[in-house]
């Protein structure tokens, strides 16, 4: 058999021509693609999306998208990682959380939102399995089973509706099919890692198919802490997941049952005291990433679980569609947020302290945050057009309903038990409902245009109140009732230049509805001005969007190139600001921000055994707002307790004293250069498949805060993992071990900045091996 060999340097050659130093910023991101599944495979599949509620190849879709598929999946979560795992592994995408596992925060050609509350909303949608979920505790359900993650960039607000002004993360779980099939998957680990995962499917009758998958992910603790007292042992977690479909074909009639569920037990972020150097970004010396003394309980609970009816009727010339979903959460996570121990205020020896750099911790705050009740029911009803001709069109609408109830708890580290002395608590009830509607029409073989028009109705009713504190007075219930209407739409076109490559543009439209902050536990009157609401309010914000680019395949489908150019505005972009040395956020709407960029993603088979994918995006993100000023960190607040301490702080002073500019400064968490690169060499040995897979992710240098301080500039960071795995049996047998985070690069990524120079640092190094076998 003859096979297409190609060596590398002809792909960089190509690569070098498709996109030439002069046309730099007219790139853009392509989905990733799946790779030609089997050793000697000579072109690319083709990669088939639903990003505009329909199955097509994603070369037809005027849009930025990219996808990662099962293998890609399998390789990033080897270790037991969460949801965080896929940050930067697409152009333009970051995720992070400061609870660990649980909330994660999605930002998409860097917007997104560092608000930590558990009513934060964010202007990226998640999507899984048709169903939007809205709330931070619903999106960091784990990632099992799932045949593809399409990332959809840009303002989504047409056909996924509010909260996408950014994009989608867009989730569909393997379905139940007609062939019985199964597989399991186990893998052990550094740190007493346990990763199980297993899946049957199986027809029940000629119409009747049945599909349950399960997930258990768990690891021992590995922060110690030697203090008396307080939580010994951190990090470790326990994390059960499970979903059964069923599938019903009948005629022209096709159901989708789904139930699934959530159980987990583990640490909250690890918050450490002090361990920035001051005037610096690196870490103290004499970091030791396994020791934390800390005089706080740590805790973190989360319980989730929800179904959906998906149903289908094909009639003659439309289908017609109706997703009824209902999920619900219990959440609980408690942590000392200081980050390390006593109280200099109380008189109370505080630290850690580390050479060349003595410790200051003010004052303690070992808080907590629940979330005993949260209830999201949504309904869309949704026809659309089944026929060839040259005018499509998709028609529906929609409903949304939440409830939920937040706590907010504070404790005395110093009283025996750590008991409670602080309680607020919050009530909001979010209501929305749409009207939509999508045409698209072939105006020749070779030109598709598409637009869409979205009309969304949104009301919250939110109240909060204190009834406990440990020295501030109560706060009696206060209320507020936002509303807001909105009309959101797209226009795309989309030109095949040839069999092989095609051009989009697309302009859009995206709108995040009101957000409210009611943290009121740490509310103090008599430092805010007087009339100042404990609650927060952001008016909506509205996203527009413009983008351009093309995508290709090459070197007789051998290889495959896509590529963007995008510019959007923000008009009262929300953002989320500190209340400087209390424990505290408020909502600020920005005059405008601006973003521009590019995105770029390649795959080729670079060879009969070799294949790569990569990736690039550049995002230059700007705040607009002159007059906009918000408090720095509160550590500075502090030097009379000790000299030198404090972050350093970049922006130029507000004009109330103590708060600084923001105006020019990129948004929080956005890093302008992210790239990914994967390798794989796979040949036939010893009647099986032998292959080595390396990948690497680059996210660039951010602000972790709206100001900018020397101490709170995120490092850049390069992390990559290494598989090597060996299949039989016609693939019903695989082993495997893996590293991730093979050069253990430990660092800051997050902080707390209230009262001392508090980090967050990313995962260790962590290794293992894999057993997976098929039926």
């Amino acid at each position: 058999m003859n096979y297409h060999r190609v060596k590398p340097t002809v792909i960089a050659l190509a690569l070098i021509a498709a996109f030439p130093v002069s046309s730099a910023l007219a790139q853009s991101a392509e989905p990733a693609a799946p790779e030609a599944k089997k050793s000697g495979a000579t072109q690319l599949e083709a990669v088939i999306v639903t990003a505009t509620r329909r199955a097509e190849n994603v070369k037809e879709v005027p849009q930025s998208i990219s996808t990662i598929n099962t293998e890609a999946l399998d390789n990033l979560t080897a270790s037991g990682q969460d949801i965080r795992a896929l940050s930067a592994r697409v152009p333009s995408l970051n995720i992070e959380s400061d609870f660990g596992r649980t909330f994660p925060r999605f930002y998409i050609r860097g917007l997104g939102n560092t608000d930590f509350d558990l009513n934060a909303s964010q202007p990226v949608g998640l999507v899984y399995d048709d169903v939007v979920q809205e709330s931070p505790m619903l999106k960091g359900f784990p990632i099992f089973d799932v045949e593809q993650v399409e990332v959809l960039r840009g303002p989504q607000g047409t056909l996924f509706g509010r909260n996408s002004p950014a994009g989608v993360m867009k989730f569909d779980s393997a379905k139940p099919g007609k062939k019985r099939e199964g597989y399991a998957q186990i893998g052990f680990g550094r740190y007493s890692t346990v990763n199980l995962e297993a899946m049957v499917n199986a027809p029940l009758s000629e119409d009747w198919s049945l599909r349950a998958s399960v997930l258990m992910q768990r690891a021992s603790d590995r922060v110690f802490n030697p203090l008396p007292d307080a939580e010994k042992e951190l990090e470790g977690y326990n994390d059960k997941a499970a979903r059964v479909q069923a599938a019903y074909k009948n005629g022209g009639f096709y159901g989708l049952f789904n139930v699934h569920g959530r159980d987990y037990k583990g640490s909250a972020t690890t918050f450490r005291a002090n361990i920035m150097k001051r005037g610096t970004n690196d870490l103290v010396d004499g970091f030791d990433a396994s020791y934390y003394p800390t005089d706080g309980l740590n805790v973190q609970t989360l319980k989730s679980s929800g179904a959906s009816a998906r149903l289908r009727w094909d009639l003659d010339g439309i289908t017609v569609h109706s997703i009824t979903a209902y999920d619900t959460a219990k959440f609980y996570s408690r942590a000392d947020v200081d980050g390390g121990f006593g109280s200099r205020f109380a008189g109370i020896k505080d630290g850690p302290d580390y050479p060349g750099q003595a410790a200051l911790v003010p004052f303690d705050a070992q808080t907590a945050d629940g979330l005993p009740e949260l209830k999201q029911i949504t309904q869309e009803i949704r026809v659309q057009s089944s026929t060839k001709d040259a005018l499509q069109w998709i028609g529906g609408l929609y409903y949304f309903h939440e409830k939920l109830q937040v706590d907010s708890f504070n404790y005395d580290s110093f009283a025996p038990g750590d008991p409670q002395n602080g309680y607020a608590v919050q009530h909001q009830t979010s209501k929305s409902w749409a009207a939509f509607g999508s045409l698209n029409y072939q105006v020749t073989p070779d030109f598709k245009l598409r637009g869409g028009l979205r009309y969304t109705d949104d009301k919250k009713d939110f109240d909060a109140s204190r009834t406990q504190h440990p020295f501030l007075p109560n706060i009696a219930t206060v209320t507020t009732n936002p509303k807001s209407t909105n009309w959101s739409w797209d226009l795309g076109a989309n030109y095949t230049l040839n069999k092989d490559v095609s051009l989009f543009t697309r302009v859009a439209t995206g709108y995040r509805a009101p957000s409210i902050q009611g943290r009121v536990l740490f509310f103090d009157a008599s430092v805010v001005p007087a009339g100042t609401s404990p609650i927060s309010v952001a008016k909506a914000e509205k996203a527009l969007s413009f983008e351009a680019g093309f995508k290709a395949d090459v070197l007789d489908k051998s290889a495959r190139i896509s590529g963007t150019v995008f510019s959007y505005r923000v008009n009262d972009l929300q953002l989320t600001a500190g209340s400087g040395s209390v424990n505290q956020n408020r909502l600020v709407n920005a005059n405008k921000a601006t973003g521009q960029g590019f995105e770029l993603d390649a795959q080729a088979i670079i060879a009969r055994d070799w294949k790569t994918t990569l990736g690039l995006s550049y995002n230059d993100t700007k705040i607009k707002d002159d007059a906009l000023f918000v408090t720095p960190c509160g550590n500075a607040t502090f030097q009379f307790l000790q000299p030198n301490t404090g972050c350093t702080v970049l922006n130029k002073p507000g004009p109330v004293a103590g708060t600084v500019l923001i105006g020019g400064n990129p948004l929080p968490r956005a890093p302008k250069w992210v790239a990914n690169w994967t390798l794989k060499y796979s040949t036939e040995f010893a009647n099986g498949d032998l292959y080595v897979l390396t990948d690497w992710a680059y996210k660039d240098q951010y602000n972790m805060f709206l100001y900018e301080a020397v101490e709170y500039r995120a490092k850049s960071m390069l992390e990559g993992g290494l598989r090597v795995g060996y299949g039989w049996g016609n693939g019903k047998y695989e082993v495997a071990g893996y590293v991730r985070n093979i050069t253990n690069r430990q660092q800051v990524i997050a902080a707390i900045d209230f009262n001392n120079l508090t980090g967050i640092i990313n995962e260790p190094r962590s290794y293992g091996v894999q057993f997976k076998a098929s039926f």
